[in-house]
């Protein structure tokens, strides 16, 4: 009953360390982005837009901040009861370290459990709705509309997507078709609805090239036969590190398949594969340092250094990956390596502890 209650309170210490750097880190995350996009309001696009935009970013905020979170957490925690000789007094009434270490992973697996889920369902949706909606509301901005979108090409014709919402409709649509080298229409579409089996066009405008002239056509609507599908297309336009893992790989096949590199999806799809060892390697690494030598340094020390080795997780991390392209070896390695380097580190610190 005493061990029970023993990891209850350690559980409870760590998990609420965790949140509230969560909190303080989104915050300051959403004002520091919410100053930054202010120069985005132009037209329709205002500041409680800018606001609202960011807010609904917010699930994809908590998947990409969460190893912050955990390894500054863990070090808050585990350091808190360090600072009080908490700790000092389970390890004198015989508990081990390592049922300390089982006491700080348990609430580990909550934290996993709720961030694999808002990066596998929540924060692809509400990206791609955060998308739409900007592009919606700034529409006709060249600003914005110029780092959006994506190319595609289908037989004679090259498409120009702006992007995709959650219902499956396309915002800014443009269609080149060619006949040979000679570009024979461009063909302009607010939007591009899916209603189940084909596309539809909406507001259409219509330009022909002919020999020494042009021809405007305008259209209230009209029918777009393609072999796109929504899903095609959700994987060409979304950012892929807010696409969910099994979409990663279909895209990274669909790429090898056109004989594409696979590189950068195949990252994000390790990355996010292995985030729960690469979380508990984190919770490993930050309790080796406060049992080691983080043991009776001040709380802002602990953050000091919990923040450097999460940026040089990240970096170690972001450096691999162009080096997995240059060198040949797999993405794989590029996530292995950097939470490889924690355990190691972690084990090692801990060993000398004893």
């Amino acid at each position: 009953m005493l061990i029970d209650r023993l990891d209850r309170y350690i559980a409870r210490n760590v998990l609420g360390a965790m949140l509230v750097v969560q909190v303080m880190v989104l915050g300051l995350d959403l004002v520091i982005s919410y100053i930054n996009d202010l120069g985005d309001v132009s037209g329709g696009y205002t500041a409680l837009d800018v606001l609202l935009y960011l807010i609904m970013r917010l699930p994809w905020r908590f998947y990409e901040y969460a190893p912050v979170a955990v390894l500054i957490g863990a070090l808050v925690g585990l350091g808190g009861m360090a600072s009080n000789n908490e700790l000092t007094v389970m390890r004198a009434s015989g508990r081990s370290l390592g049922r300390i270490l089982l006491g700080v992973l348990k609430p580990l697996v909550l934290v996993i459990l709720i961030t694999m889920a808002i990066g596998e369902f929540v924060s692809p949706a509400t990206e791609q709705h955060a998308e739409a909606w900007r592009l919606e509301q700034s529409e006709g901005s060249e600003a914005v509309l110029s780092h959006r979108g994506g190319w595609q090409r289908e037989g004679d014709d090259f498409y120009r997507f702006g992007t995709i919402r959650a219902d499956d409709t396309l915002i800014n649509f443009t269609r080149y078709h060619f006949d040979g080298q000679r570009l024979v229409d461009a063909t302009q579409a607010a939007r591009a609805v899916w209603d189940g089996d084909a596309w539809t066009l909406e507001d259409v405008r219509i330009t022909h090239f002919e020999e020494g002239a042009t021809r405007a056509e305008t259209l209230p609507s009209e029918s777009w036969d393609t072999a796109l599908t929504p899903a095609q297309l959700t994987r060409l336009l979304r950012p892929l590190d807010s696409q969910p893992i099994t979409s990663l790989w279909r895209y990274a096949d669909y790429l090898r398949a056109q004989g594409q590199e696979a590189t950068q999806p195949l990252l994000y799809f390790w990355q996010k594969s292995l985030l729960p060892v690469t979380l508990a390697g984190l919770v490993l690494l930050a309790a080796s340092f406060v049992f080691g030598p983080l043991r009776s340094v001040a709380a802002g020390t602990r953050i000091f250094y919990g923040v450097i080795v999460g940026l040089t997780f990240k970096y170690l991390q972001d450096l691999l990956a162009p080096a997995s392209v240059l060198f040949g070896f797999s993405p794989s390695l590029a996530v292995v390596v950097p939470t490889a380097a924690c355990y190691l580190l972690g084990f090692w610190l801990l060993r000398r502890t004893g």
